[in-house]
Formats: structure tokens, sequence, C-alpha cells
């Protein structure tokens, strides 16, 4: 801070407005790393949806390729 004279100025206020400038410093830090964190983890969230669905598919067609060779499978009497 500059160091110019105003009559209702005073050593704890500089020391008060020091402090409050840290804490922005702070949350403003704080904020930019939730903001990469948040990228990162909607990044992650699209790669797992992904994944899930590519495995559903990878089920639905072992289901149906099951499916058809049952239906090739001679039934035992009883």
């Amino acid at each position: 801070m500059t160091g110019l004279a105003f009559p209702n100025y005073s050593v704890s206020m500089e020391t008060e407005l020091g402090a409050l400038e840290e804490k922005v410093a702070q949350v403003a830090q704080l904020c930019q790393r939730l903001r990469a964190e948040n990228s990162q983890l909607r990044q992650d969230l699209a790669a797992s949806q992904n994944e899930s669905k590519r495995l559903h598919q990878k089920i639905d067609g072992a289901t149906q390729r099951l499916e058809a060779l049952l239906t090739h499978i001679p039934e035992a009497e009883a």
C-alpha cells in the first residue's frame, strides 16, 4: 500500500486491509483450483458414461447371441 497521509488512516486499518487482501487472494486461488477440479471431474464423468454405454452395448450383444444359441439347443425330454 502507498504511504499517503490520510487523517483517519491507522496502522490497524492497514493491518486489517492486508489480512483482507490475503483472504481475498486465498479465495481466488481456491476458486481457481475448484474450477480446474470441476473441469477434470466433468471429463472423468463423460469418460465413465461413455465406458458404461459401451459395456451395456457389449452386454446387450452377448445377451442376443446367447438367446440365439439357446434357440438351437434341443430341449431334453423328462
